[in-house]
């Protein structure tokens, strides 16, 4: 305990320069500010006890996000946004999921998916509309790109809505919008 009075208040705060000899005494001084850190470190240790272990959340992380070599590459800022960004839009893939199969859109979503989610993560081209409707028996493109563009503004939406929570105005929306909408490549276009 003394140890750490030493190194933490006399040498890290300076406490022998901030001594004023018309105040009073520096051994009073002393004194004070011992009582002081004394009073702290039991607060401290009152503190630790007070949390009970099952309330900690451990910083352990085994679910580390897997990101791309070129983001690896970069400083830990850009991992970090790179993070970010991919988990508002997990989290509004999800959003709009739920969204689409509870209006009974089912058919809408996977059309989405398959035109753009999924061309995106496995960093391959897009299926053709043709090839879409097809698949899921859609009796036309035009058809398909109709239900593209719904699925999209619901898309759009939905992040204009978990981007409200952590932009301090609305005009800071549009520009993080934009920049998330980055992440879609090409594709990015076709939400504006």
């Amino acid at each position: 305990m003394t140890q750490s009075f030493f190194h933490e208040v006399v040498l890290n705060r300076h406490l022998v320069e901030r001594a004023d000899s018309s105040k009073g005494r520096f051994r009073s001084f002393l004194l004070h500010a011992l009582e002081q850190f004394l009073i702290s470190q039991k607060r401290k240790e009152t503190a630790k006890k007070q949390i009970l272990k099952e309330k900690l959340v451990p910083f352990d992380i085994t679910d580390l996000p897997v990101l791309p070599q070129d983001i690896l590459k970069g400083n830990p800022e850009d991992c970090f946004v790179y993070a970010w960004k991919s988990v508002l839009v997990d989290r509004t893939l999800s959003e709009v999921r739920a969204e689409c199969r509870d209006r009974g859109l089912e058919v809408h979503w996977n059309v989405f998916r398959d035109r753009v989610v999924r061309p995106l993560i496995e960093g391959k081209s897009p299926p053709s509309n043709k090839d879409i409707s097809s698949l899921y028996g859609i009796e036309n493109e035009a058809t398909v790109s109709n239900m593209l563009v719904t699925v999209k503004r619901r898309f759009k939406t939905a992040l204009k809505r978990q981007l409200r929570t952590t932009v301090l105005s609305e005009d800071d929306i549009n520009p993080e919008l934009q920049e998330i909408l980055k992440l879609f490549g090409k594709s990015a276009q076709e939400f504006a």
